[in-house]
Parts: C-alpha cells; structure tokens; sequence
C-alpha cells in the first residue's frame, strides 16, 4: 500500500483515483474545483479544494510524506509546471506528471518531473497498433523499442512445442504465458506443447514481433 497525493481531479484525474480506491493505495485529492473533489470523495481517504501552486498550501500537505505525488491537471500547463516544480522543491518523493505535448513533457521533466505520462499519445499508438491488424488482442508498450502482445496463434504453430518451434532464437522473441478462457498459464517450458483456441502473451522487441506475426 502507498500513500499517494494527486493534484488535479478532472476525467483522467478521478479515472485515477477510481483505479488506485480499487488496488487498496491511500490516496489525497486536491483540486481547485469544489464539485470535482466531491465527486472522488467515495474513492479517496481525504481531499482539500485549494490551489496547487500556492507554496503555503502545498506546503500544508506535507509532500514529503507521500511515495508518490501525481499531477493530473491537464487544462492549465502553467498550472501543471508550477506544481510539478513546487512539489520537487518541496521535498516530494517521487513526482509523475502529466503531458498533453511532446513540448510539456520536455518542460515537465526539466522542472522536477520523475516520470511523465502522455494519455493521448499513449493510447493513440495503443489504439493504432491494436486495431490495425485482426490476430492483435492486447498491446502493453514498455519502452519505445519493446512491448508485451497478445496476439492469437498461428494455426501451423498449434500442437508444436516451444523447443521445436525454438522462437527464441528463430524469432528473438519470448513466449510469457498462454491465455484460455481468461486465465493464464505462466508454466511455459521447451516441452510446453502450443495448444488449441488459446492467445499468447509475447515479449520482445516491436520490429521482431511485427515480423514474426506480419503485423
């Protein structure tokens, strides 16, 4: 369980909340906005209405005392920057960011941000990539070279095992589980036999993945 502060409590912002409520962290809302901190109250242990660039009502939260500080203002980048900054040198963690421009994530980083997260940018590969070809049924970005797949099996793979089929070294690619019925089974060895009407969980890199499964 961590203790997290998240600052901005607009769509994204109480998408998060809901999320973290549900993975049982301990979690303080601020927004500016009385009727948005209302609306996240069932999912959060506390929340203030108050301004995120004014140091002495930061100040009054006690950054420090949180592993993570998330700011999820994403209308005002004056706003989001000032925070992002005030938090760092308030003492702040760990501090996640979000962008809404290659240019913000830049700004975000060089002024105090640990980490940034891009939504648009994010889901609009993930959206590309998984919809733009059919056998696709789930894409997990890692970095900017590799990624997880689930991607359904190709039918002269089926009843072959994993040492025959040596995708390690033919594909440089890993099998990480396989997928029936929405349970996974994580126990993949060189004699695990591919089976029939299940999905599977690849890693490596993108151009290796594209090219094994012609994507």
């Amino acid at each position: 369980m961590k203790s997290i502060l998240l600052i901005g409590l607009g769509r994204f912002g109480r998408h998060i909340a809901i999320k973290l409520d549900e993975l049982n962290h301990q979690v303080m809302a601020v927004d500016n906005n009385e009727s948005r901190v209302e609306a996240v109250l069932p999912y959060v242990r506390n929340a203030q209405i108050g301004d995120a660039t004014n140091e002495d009502f930061i100040r009054s939260l006690g950054v420090r005392n949180f592993d993570v500080c998330i700011v999820a203002i994403g209308d005002n980048f004056q706003s989001s920057l000032e925070t992002t900054s005030l938090l760092k040198e308030l003492g702040a963690k760990f501090v996640v960011s979000r962008a809404a421009r290659d240019v913000h994530a830049k700004f975000l980083l060089r002024n105090g941000a640990d980490d940034v997260v891009y939504p648009e940018k994010q889901l609009a590969i993930w959206t590309a990539i998984r919809y733009s070809a059919d056998h696709i049924l789930e894409y997990i970005e890692l970095d900017e070279e590799h990624a997880i797949f689930e991607i359904m099996i190709p039918e002269a793979w089926v009843g072959k095992t994993v040492g025959e089929l040596d995708i390690r070294n033919n594909h440089h690619i890993n099998i990480m589980a396989f997928k029936q019925n929405g349970a996974l089974d994580l126990s993949i060895r060189s004699d695990t036999k591919i089976p029939e009407g299940s999905t599977m969980l690849v890693l490596g890199s993108i151009r290796d993945i594209q090219k094994c499964f012609h994507i």
